[in-house]
């Protein structure tokens, strides 16, 4: 039962979902914890940010078109806020703010989980924030071979410059070649049934790394499947950086089983 001792977490997203409000929430009734965590949107960043710090809402997760704009709003920048110019989640300490990324967080761990060789080149498509916080993952992780593949003639360049990989618009041939989709291709809605790469970039690939968390079964994942190759889901991804952000939040730490189950419920509303 809510009381005047209850914490408050928050997320701020320009399209606000019950994903995260479903994720956080299962965590919180299970262990007991006296904590609650409600969506919102705005209109006035600066406001909202300054309402964490003066009424003490413990923490704060950042979504679009707000991953930049709360930069200079936060005291401090930890190294993977730092790594891409990117904050999702804010943790307010005594009304100092700390920002972090834990979606890079999460694509580091899983490149190191899954043991992705750093000789393999690495094929990513798409040039948007998300893409950002994959390519910077694999540069730390020590990959030197790297293309950005992007459309976007502006975004796409810019993407690969500033970790000093390549760009290129148009579909490479088939090699040998760690794939990763950073687009909405394969994502629950219009583009639903597309294939982010060909059949030909799946047969050739070493592995296949897909950043769509719903379905966590795309269209690329199901084909990479049934070519037999390694694979990593976007529903590794976001239970990954979600329970990351409870630890910070609540200081409590959480078993993998205890993810998955919350990360199940928080899906049961992908839609809405």
């Amino acid at each position: 039962m809510l009381n005047k001792d209850t914490t408050l977490c928050i997320s701020l997203a320009g399209r606000p979902s019950n994903i995260g409000t479903r994720f956080h929430n299962y965590l919180y009734e299970e262990l007991g914890l006296n904590f609650v965590y409600k969506a919102f949107t705005t209109g006035d960043i600066e406001g909202a940010i300054g309402g964490v710090r003066a009424l003490g809402i413990r923490g704060c997760s950042v979504s679009m078109p707000f991953k930049e704009a709360v930069i200079p709003l936060v005291d401090e920048l930890t190294g993977s806020a730092q790594a891409i110019e990117s904050v999702n989640t804010i943790v307010n300490a005594a009304g100092r703010l700390t920002a972090y990324n834990t979606d890079y967080e999460a694509v580091s761990a899983l490149i190191g989980r899954h043991a992705l060789d750093p000789g393999a080149p690495v094929l990513v498509r798409g040039s948007g924030g998300m893409a950002k916080a994959v390519v910077a993952a694999f540069r730390d992780a020590g990959f030197g071979d790297v293309i950005v593949l992007a459309r976007n003639a502006t975004a796409g360049p810019a993407l690969a410059d500033k970790y000093g990989y390549r760009w290129l618009q148009a579909d490479p041939p088939p090699a040998e070649a760690i794939i990763v989709n950073v687009t909405p291709l394969g994502m629950n809605g219009a583009d639903a049934d597309a294939l982010a790469f060909s059949p030909g970039q799946i047969e050739a690939a070493r592995a296949v790394f897909d950043v769509v968390a719903f379905p966590a079964e795309t269209p690329l994942i199901r084909a990479a499947r049934a070519a037999g190759k390694p694979v990593i889901t976007g529903a590794e991804v976001i239970a990954l950086q979600a329970a990351r952000q409870f630890e910070l939040y609540t200081g409590v730490s959480i078993t993998a089983d205890q993810v998955e189950r919350a990360s199940a419920f928080s899906r049961e509303s992908a839609g809405s």
